[in-house]
Parts: C-alpha cells; sequence; structure tokens
C-alpha cells in the first residue's frame, strides 16, 4: 500500500524552469535584474504591511501531493502548482505564496482587464457549484484581515481588492465553488476571489494560491482534512520539479523550529534566526539584530533579507574567503559579484543559519551564488535598509530543503535534500 497517497500531493516547478508549462518564452523570462527588481518590490510590500502597526479526534493523517515548478518563467522568482476549481473542474495554475491569504483567479467576463493567461480564463457561469458571497454574509466581512483592504459591495455581492508591492493587483467578486487538489482530495465550497479587473507581473498564470494563517488562507479552509499541516520543496530552477504536499508527513530527520506569531502580522510565518555560519564558523553578531527585526519565512521572495548589521557580517566574511577571486560589478540589489568565467571549479565557502531550538539549516551552493551569467555571479543575500525592517528567508535559500509547516503545532521543520 502507498501511503503517501493520502496526502494531497502537486507538483511544484519553477516559473522558468525546464518542466514549467507555461511556454517556453525565453525571449519574455525576466533578467536576473528584473527579477531582482521586482523581487525588491514585494520586500517593500511586506515591510510596508508589517512596519505601520508597530476538530482533532478523527482527523485524517491525510497529505495531499502537488507538484511544485519552479516559477521564474511567469514573470518574477516565483513558483507555481496547477489546481483544479469548479464543476466540472478546470486546471489552472497558481503562484503559491506562504506570504498571502486569499486565492484568487482571472474570471470571466474580464470587466475591466486581465493580463495573458496560458490556461482558459476560469468562467464561473459553466460551473455548476460556483456561488457568490453576500455582502451580508460575516465572511465577506473577513475579506479585510486576508486583503488588507475593507471589501466592497455590488448588486448584493461581496467585492475583494488585493493589490501587491509592485502595483500589481486583482479585483472582483469574492467566491465560493469546488476546489480540487488531487482526485482525492476535493473540497467543496472554497472561498476565492474572482478577478474581473487584473493587471501586472503574474506572467502566465492564472492567480494565485494562498497559505498563510488567515482564516481565508487553503491551509485554514482546507483544516479538517490536513490538520493546518503542509510541506513543500522548491527545486532549482533547472531541475525537474517539486512539491507541495498537505497533510502529515514527510522523512524522519527534519529539524524542527517554533513558529512565532507577531501582532504587526499575524498571518506571516516568523521564525528564529540566533546565528549565521560562514565556513563552519559563527559570525559575531548579536542574537538582538535579528530579534529587533524579526525574520519571516517566505515562498515569494527570491533573495533573503537581513538586518544590515548581520548583512554587513556575512559579506565582510564571504569576500574574506572568496579573496582570490576577480569581483565584478554589483547586480542590483547584491553588491558581493564575482567574475568566475575562467574557472572550471569554485571554492565556495559554506553558509548555514541556526533557527531557534539549535536547528541549524545549511543553504545549497545555488543558494549562496546568484546571478545571470558566470561572469557575474553574486553573494545571495541583500541587507535591509533599516535595523528594525523585518529579515526574510527567502525562496532562493530555501531551493531542495524539504520545509514543513506545522502550524496547528506551532512549528516548522527542515530536512536537506527533499527534491
Amino acid at each position: 500500500m502507498h501511503c503517501d497517497r493520502k496526502r494531497g500531493s502537486l507538483k511544484v516547478v519553477h516559473k522558468h524552469g525546464p518542466c514549467s508549462h507555461l511556454g517556453p518564452d525565453r525571449d519574455t523570462a525576466p533578467t536576473a535584474t528584473q527579477i531582482l527588481t521586482r523581487d525588491q518590490s514585494r520586500v517593500n510590500s511586506i515591510q510596508y504591511r508589517l512596519g505601520f502597526n508597530s476538530g482533532q479526534n478523527n482527523l485524517q493523517d491525510s497529505l495531499a501531493k502537488i507538484s511544485a515548478k519552479s516559477g521564474r518563467s511567469i514573470g518574477s522568482g516565483n513558483y507555481i502548482v496547477t489546481i483544479g476549481l469548479g464543476t466540472p473542474k478546470k486546471e489552472l495554475s497558481l503562484i503559491f505564496d506562504t506570504g498571502s491569504d486569499l486565492t484568487w483567479t482571472q474570471c470571466q467576463p474580464c470587466v475591466k482587464s486581465c493580463y495573458d493567461q496560458q490556461e482558459p480564463i476560469l468562467d464561473p457561469s459553466l460551473s455548476s457549484t460556483y456561488k457568490n458571497v453576500s455582502c451580508k454574509s460575516v465572511l465577506c466581512n473577513k475579506l479585510s484581515s486576508a486583503t488588507g483592504n475593507q471589501p466592497g459591495c455590488s448588486i448584493a455581492t461581496c467585492i475583494y481588492g488585493i493589490q501587491y508591492g509592485d502595483s500589481s493587483f486583482s479585483v472582483g467578486y469574492f467566491g465560493a465553488d469546488t476546489l480540487t487538489l488531487t482526485p482525492a482530495d476535493i473540497f467543496p465550497g472554497f472561498y476565492f476571489g474572482c478577478g474581473q479587473n487584473n493587471q501586472g507581473l503574474f506572467g502566465k498564470t492564472a492567480g494565485l494560491l494562498g497559505l498563510g494563517r488567515d482564516q481565508l488562507s487553503v491551509v485554514s479552509q482546507t483544516a479538517s482534512k490536513y490538520g493546518k499541516y503542509f510541506s513543500y520543496c522548491l527545486p532549482t530552477p533547472s531541475s525537474s520539479g517539486g512539491y507541495l504536499n498537505f497533510g502529515k508527513g514527510g522523512s524522519s530527520s527534519l529539524k524542527f523550529t517554533p513558529i512565532l506569531t507577531d501582532s504587526r502580522g499575524p498571518s506571516f510565518y516568523f521564525i528564529d534566526l540566533v546565528a549565521i555560519k560562514v565556513g563552519g564558523q559563527t559570525l559575531s553578531i548579536s542574537h538582538s539584530v535579528f530579534q529587533t527585526a524579526g525574520t519571516i519565512i517566505d515562498s515569494g521572495t527570491v533573495i533573503t533579507r537581513l538586518p544590515p548589521a548581520a548583512y554587513s557580517a556575512l559579506r565582510a566574511a564571504f569576500r574574506q574567503q572568496m579573496a582570490k577571486y576577480q569581483m565584478a560589478a554589483a547586480l542590483s540589489i547584491l553588491d558581493t559579484c564575482y567574475d568566475l568565467s575562467k574557472y572550471d571549479t569554485v571554492q565556495v565557502p559554506t553558509i548555514s543559519f541556526v533557527f531557534g531550538g539549535s536547528t541549524e539549516v545549511p543553504i545549497i551552493p545555488t543558494g549562496i551564488l546568484y546571478g545571470g551569467s558566470p561572469s557575474q555571479l553574486c553573494l545571495a543575500f541583500a541587507g535591509n535598509g533599516d535595523a528594525s525592517d523585518v529579515g526574510i528567508l527567502g525562496n532562493v535559500q530555501q531551493q531542495t530543503l524539504e520545509v514543513v509547516y506545522d502550524v496547528a503545532g506551532g512549528k516548522l521543520g527542515f530536512g536537506t535534500g527533499g527534491c
């Protein structure tokens, strides 16, 4: 018997990876500079959001496996999964995002504008199970915590609106329909945004899958089956694919750290970064440097952001150990770059992060050096502008790790060699 079949499991691919079905449009794939510019927009919006408010009994051990593909072929450094909505179900490729709560997709009719997407745009009138949510519904009022905006009302129907840091947005009807993760993992009455006016850098995806902690996120809406437990492995852009699993499971060699809650952003996944090691040596950074800002783990941010003092220490140690290699020009937000085009092999110092509970997580080499070409490969970390700006563990540093979110249990697990 294959116990794994009990999980809801989706395949994850990188937007610009070889397994992305969003088209091999290499000409339109963003450059490293464009990705980093958009990444900074996302980070700015997260920091803005965080800055301004300075049934257990017969729970199945069920797992639904969705495959995570790496998402740079969508127009940013993101990862995508394919889910089904409606009856009969329509398959849609969505960016999955632990930093967002509301799931939304573009819907017909596009009243104002829709961007180009790979699959046909969802037409809710063709689904026998779609319903709009009424303005008077309690759920309509709960939209503000999931979107950051007060809901609107049009012909007694609840209207949602959500915008992102790069001025991308989606506005439309708040509705409910059947969500299909796998043939065995079907959820009637799943609440999501049916976007009639959408613009922005979503590439050719159909929208976004929200994996935050708000009650409208997928994690909360599927809690009766999966117990607020999910995991993923983000593949490197060149590899075949990772996964997004819902439900208990995972390798036995996981190391856990507590998930913390911060009142500034209760749906974000905060974790306690304690120390950074370079070449096996712990950098002399006071724990208070990390505590002042706090740190979140985020599947949608590309490059890890650190407090200025922590980044300075990391950069100094890394440059010292890379002294024999010729430096190159900075790449957007990355200021420590090398021309490695003349070398067959390069000795890159190891980097690992230590989290609360003495959980040490090694970063793979492709999470240490990032860039567009061998003549410009850069230390894949950036310093925040201010000591109080939240730190962010980004997706380049999470690549190939098994990352397990036991939200109900209040802990986050890491395992190596996940995909």
